[in-house]
């Protein structure tokens, strides 16, 4: 998981970075989600990720999520710096909807960088050259958390994909987005 971490944390850095102010209208493949707002939706998970993997108490206020394309790959960044301390795995922490096991929230914040950093780079018009190793934490994750993701309405229904597709893709597809052919 660490190493899926570590490439997805500057693979979505990089994507970010990329992101110019006349792309933030873009629609994405999150059918409610331009890049401007997915990079809000992240602008707010990714600071949360960072504190649950510190075991840090929720603020009694929330902070304004982060919108600026530079700021939220810098939160991607830092987020994944937490998870990488050598504690960061291990207990509970308070995440998303209530405590969860430090691993499962490691596991959210991986798909978040992996399904909507893509899906970013999508609506942005960019490539997101995810590695085999990683590719397949991911399809793992995705597996692991689809059917909760999927009742709650984060992952819409499987799309097909070959058997033999890359890990990748069948991760895009088992949550729910169509893999768009690569060259």
């Amino acid at each position: 998981m660490r190493t899926a971490l570590s490439e997805l944390a500057t693979l979505f850095a990089a994507t970010a970075d990329r992101i110019t102010p006349d792309q933030l209208d873009r629609r994405t493949p999150c059918p409610d989600y331009s890049v401007g707002d997915l990079l809000a939706h992240l602008g707010g998970v990714l600071p949360d990720s960072e504190r649950a993997a510190r075991k840090e108490p929720r603020p009694t206020e929330p902070a304004a999520p982060l919108t600026e394309p530079a700021a939220v790959a810098r939160s991607a960044e830092r987020a994944v710096a937490a998870w990488l301390a050598p504690d960061a795995l291990s207990g509970s922490t308070e995440f998303g909807p209530g405590t969860l096991p430090a691993e499962v929230a490691a596991a959210i914040t991986v798909q978040e960088l992996a399904l909507h950093g893509w899906d970013l780079a999508q609506g942005a018009g960019l490539d997101y050259p995810v590695g085999e190793h990683t590719a397949k934490t991911v399809l793992g994750v995705v597996e692991q958390l689809a059917g909760q993701a999927r009742a709650n309405g984060s992952y819409g229904p499987a799309v097909d994909v070959p058997a033999d597709a890359d890990p990748f893709d069948r991760a895009l597809g088992a949550s729910g987005r169509t893999p768009v052919r690569r060259s």
